[in-house]
């Protein structure tokens, strides 16, 4: 398809006027940023447009529409005025229709409408061409307040600094569209059979919203397609089917579940966190997929209605089969997606809670000074729950023995933790050279995943130490099942 215009954005010019006397008004800024945006993104000027001097008492004139037919992409800024303004519905209908006789509003599941928020308006006084696209906000919350701030300069750095983060995701929206539609249905088809698979980012509460988009934007970035696309219905059992299409078509979903309980859609009892995580569940049953579910470390939840959703998520055992719940930083968590993304999709059928035999459990080895003995033990009770095969060293019997046995663990564990307490640093750092040099002690595998646990007694030593060559957990307050979960997570992988 050949387009005159790139862009052209609908919005309603009380929505223009600045903030400051003689400043410049945020559509305006909004049109500048994109134009800079877009033309760094695509490596050429981009045609984006607008009308700055149509009022409403002037005529709908053909030459706008013409105009609206041979555009690429509809940027509508929604407000309460846009709401009302029957200019502006009408050209998002004149552009909806012309979209709809050009093949269709959506182009291999991107919409060719893009919804930017300036201010919340309700959903169901959106037009109804909006009402399924999920939408680019440009406001922020005041959580104590409930006041809204829209994202402008006038509001300060961080408003500001919030306002290019929005941006960006929109102007590689916008490029990804108009790449896609420039291409001819050959390579479209081509780059759509080559593309990474699609990953399930579920729909999360208000509280973790800029946390989902920074997992989102990470995805996008490495040219993956984020689901879902569209608004999610209200009522339990469309929801329930849209979720279950998108699935069906992901290789992965990433729950991020946070303090306050989602809203419940009509006919469930369950809210739309639960329903997620119950059909990605069903969805891990078919194969070639797994889940990951995320909870900010020191979660403070009020709501009891939320907090037994944790509770169960916490002690659900389905979570030991093609899933992990991490406690973590959010870094830890786009670190172990990231990880999680670079493995091959699996083919197998996952192994269900009945024919999962000791054999199929992953082998940690546990190394440690045999003044640690005791110490260790916290550490391999919580690994031996989470279904791996804790190996403990030996201390007592023939030194050759002993020796051979140490090699044999090198060889065959599919992890290493090494703990970091009485002994010296000197004597961890020969155990992580033993590690590397298991190759020649007969090591076939891929080499093993390693973490090194500074514990008890603190010292130094211990906080000062890195590595490169092994993950470390800090554990100088004793045992802590929180920042254990990326490599309980790696070793899965």
């Amino acid at each position: 398809m050949n387009f005159e215009g790139d862009a052209f954005i609908s919005y309603a010019h009380l929505d223009n006027v600045g903030l400051i006397e003689g400043g410049k008004g945020w559509v305006t800024n909004l049109h500048r940023a994109l134009e800079v945006r877009v033309a760094q993104l695509l490596g050429k000027t981009p045609q984006i447009w607008r009308d700055p001097k149509l009022s409403g008492n002037d005529v709908f004139e053909a030459a706008l529409v013409q105009r609206l037919n041979a555009v690429a992409a509809l940027i509508s800024v929604v407000s309460p005025r846009y709401i009302k303004s029957e200019w502006t519905r009408r050209e998002l209908t004149e552009f909806s229709k012309a979209a709809e006789q050009q093949g269709g509003v959506r182009v291999q599941d991107k919409a060719r409408i893009f919804k930017v928020l300036k201010t919340p308006v309700p959903i169901e006084a959106h037009p109804v061409e909006l009402q399924s696209l999920l939408g680019y906000e440009f406001f922020k919350v005041d959580p104590d307040t409930g006041r809204v701030h829209e994202l402008d300069e006038v509001f300060g750095a961080d408003a500001q600094r919030e306002f290019w983060i929005r941006l960006d995701d929109l102007a590689h929206d916008i490029c990804g569209m108009l790449e896609m539609l420039e291409g001819s249905g050959a390579q479209a088809s081509a780059s759509s059979s080559s593309a990474p698979a699609s990953i399930f980012l579920a729909e999360a509460t208000s509280d973790l919203r800029e946390q989902r988009e920074a997992i989102k934007r990470d995805l996008q970035q490495h040219g993956y397609t984020v689901l879902p696309s569209r608004s999610l219905p209200l009522v339990a059992d469309e929801l329930r089917t849209a979720v279950r299409e998108e699935l069906a078509r992901c290789r992965m979903s990433i729950h991020l579940v946070g303090k306050t309980y989602s809203f419940v859609p009509e006919a469930s009892s369950q809210s739309l966190i639960e329903i997620q995580n119950e059909l990605a569940i069903e969805r891990g049953d078919q194969g070639s997929f797994s889940r990951l579910l995320w909870i900010p470390p020191g979660l403070q939840v009020e709501d009891q209605r939320q907090r037994s959703v944790i509770e169960q998520l916490r002690t659900d055992p389905r979570i030991q089969y093609g899933a992990d719940l991490l406690e973590t930083p959010l870094e830890d968590l786009r670190t172990v997606v990231q990880d999680r993304l670079k493995q091959p999709a699996a083919t197998a059928e996952p192994p269900s809670p009945q024919t999962v035999t000791g054999t199929n459990h992953g082998q940690l080895y546990l190394i440690y000074d045999q003044r640690d003995a005791d110490l260790a033990t916290p550490w391999a009770d919580y690994l031996f729950e989470k279904k791996f095969e804790v190996i403990r060293p030996v201390f007592e019997g023939d030194e050759a023995e002993i020796r051979e046995y140490h090699e044999e663990n090198l060889c065959n564990c599919d992890g290493a933790l090494i703990l970091f307490g009485t002994a010296s640093e000197v004597w961890l750092r020969r155990k992580l050279r033993e590690i590397q040099k298991s190759a020649g002690y007969g090591r076939t595998k891929p080499m093993p995943a390693v973490a090194i646990l500074p514990i008890p007694p603190a010292t130094p030593e211990k906080e000062r130490f890195r590595t490169h060559d092994a993950m470390v957990i800090a554990q100088l307050s004793g045992f802590s099942p929180d920042p254990l979960q990326p490599f309980i997570s790696l070793l899965k992988t």
